[in-house]
């Protein structure tokens, strides 16, 4: 949702007509953007320990939940409604969604508003999602969706009307966030930042081992999150007929391998080893920092993008151990960081001939883009820190927003949800073990699971 696509088909709205086949790609596109959310609860839930696994899961699942509703009830129309001083929106016809034409089309494009609506609604879902990474092990559930009720409404709804609105004041400005560098990442890691300073470290944190409990689910997650993400970069541009989609397509594709080789040649080169843990980090990196950039770059700026985001990221990842801060899956340092990457390179790579004529520093644009683009990720920061700090705060005072002690050191997974991921008695372990002789089982020692 670049700056400039409502005006793409200026002097022409009159003639505007629903096309088929920007409808059915617009909807292909949604349904990878929820596949998304998925992913991302797969990625979670492969890097923490075994006794939270269905806990990190289900701070991502609870999202689809809470925040497909009040986007119906309010948040489109608080996000894409008619302008406001160009901080809010609202639309009485967009409340509950029950007053929109069947072919009514959205502003000057060829898609019906529903359409644009549910799309966005899948950027609404997974960005609360993401901040979930950075509370692992120790936050209430019914607080954690609390909050994201409290924040979609508060810091989502509006951001995205700054960067994405017709009359948001960042879209006026002309900052560039094709997809949600700035809306999504950046808003994202700033809000952990902020709930990490209310709720304070996991028990045990740089004293005990915390390792990913299964890696093979870190890659499926990774790999979900990759193919989801070409509906979300590619979409962005609302149709397929001019080909700025294509090449949204091609450099999130781009960026993402440069990201994820930059990534382990720093791992390599700093700790001497490539791991999986790295490259997956290091592709969502990738991803993380095309988003904001990938209509207004071509594919070999978005290779040096991929390559400063994946060494970057990965730096930044180790910042916690040095500052004292706990951000347990590193929302911080590859959302926000890469957020922030790729949104001020656009400043630097927009060659000015593909979403729009603006042009960075390296293309004779000068230091205009660039100046635009750090008002943007500043503004955003800033707010989604300070209101996501206010908002974690007066949970914590009236409900607590973390698990008690005993809960946190047994487990999450059995205080808030009764269950636990995986079933070892049926295995063998965790109960009586036995060994068989002639006259039938008998019963030996206890072992651990």
């Amino acid at each position: 949702m670049p700056p400039g696509i409502l005006t793409l088909a200026d002097g022409l709205a009159e003639k505007a007509t629903l096309s088929p086949a920007n409808t059915g790609f617009m909807l292909i596109c949604s349904a990878l953007v929820m596949l998304m959310t998925p992913g991302l609860a797969f990625f979670y839930g492969g890097m923490v320990r075994v006794k939270s696994v269905l806990n990190m899961l289900m701070m991502s699942f609870i999202s689809l939940g809470i925040v497909t509703l009040l986007w119906v009830l309010y948040g489109f129309g608080l996000a894409f409604g008619t302008d406001t001083g160009g901080v809010i929106g609202w639309s009485s016809d967009f409340a509950g969604l029950g007053h929109i034409g069947l072919t009514q089309l959205w502003g000057t494009t060829t898609i019906p508003v529903y359409v644009f609506a549910v799309f966005q609604l899948m950027f609404a879902v997974i960005t609360p999602a993401l901040i979930s990474g950075a509370l692992a092990d120790r936050v209430k559930f019914t607080a954690w969706a609390l909050f994201i009720a409290l924040w979609v409404t508060v810091v989502y709804f509006p951001v995205a009307h700054w960067v994405w609105g017709d009359g948001g004041w960042l879209f006026k400005l002309g900052v560039i966030d094709f997809a949600g560098g700035t809306a999504v990442h950046i808003n994202a890691g700033a809000a952990a930042l902020g709930v990490i300073l209310v709720v304070g470290k996991r028990i045990g944190f740089k004293k005990d081992p915390m390792r990913p409990h299964s890696l093979p689910l870190v890659m499926l997650g990774a790999g979900l999150l990759w193919f989801g993400w070409f509906g979300f970069n590619a979409g962005s541009w609302l149709n397929n007929d001019d080909g700025v989609a294509a090449v949204a397509f091609v450099n999130t594709q781009v960026a993402t391998a440069a990201a994820m080789l930059g990534w382990l040649a720093y791992e390599k080169l700093r700790h001497g080893s490539f791991t999986t843990l790295g490259a997956a980090s290091g592709a969502v990196a990738g991803l993380v920092a095309i988003t904001p950039a990938c209509g207004a770059v071509s594919p070999l700026g978005a290779i040096a993008i991929g390559v400063i985001a994946g060494v970057l990221c990965a730096m930044a990842v180790g910042l916690k151990y040095k500052f004292g801060y706990d951000d347990s899956l590193d929302v911080i340092g590859v959302h926000l960081v890469g957020g922030i990457v790729g949104s001020l390179l656009i400043g630097l790579f927009a060659t000015g001939g593909v979403q729009s004529d603006a042009k960075g520093l390296f293309y004779g644009g000068g230091f205009g883009q660039l100046g635009k683009q750090t008002v943007g990720v500043v503004c955003v920061l800033l707010y989604s820190l300070v209101v996501s700090y206010v908002l974690a705060k007066a949970i914590d005072l009236v409900m607590g927003f973390r698990v008690g002690e005993d809960e946190e050191i047994a487990g999450v997974d059995q205080a808030a949800h009764a269950e636990t991921a995986y079933d070892f008695a049926g295995a063998g372990g965790g109960t009586t073990a036995r060994r068989t002789t002639a006259l039938g089982e008998t019963p030996t020692k206890k072992v651990d699971a």
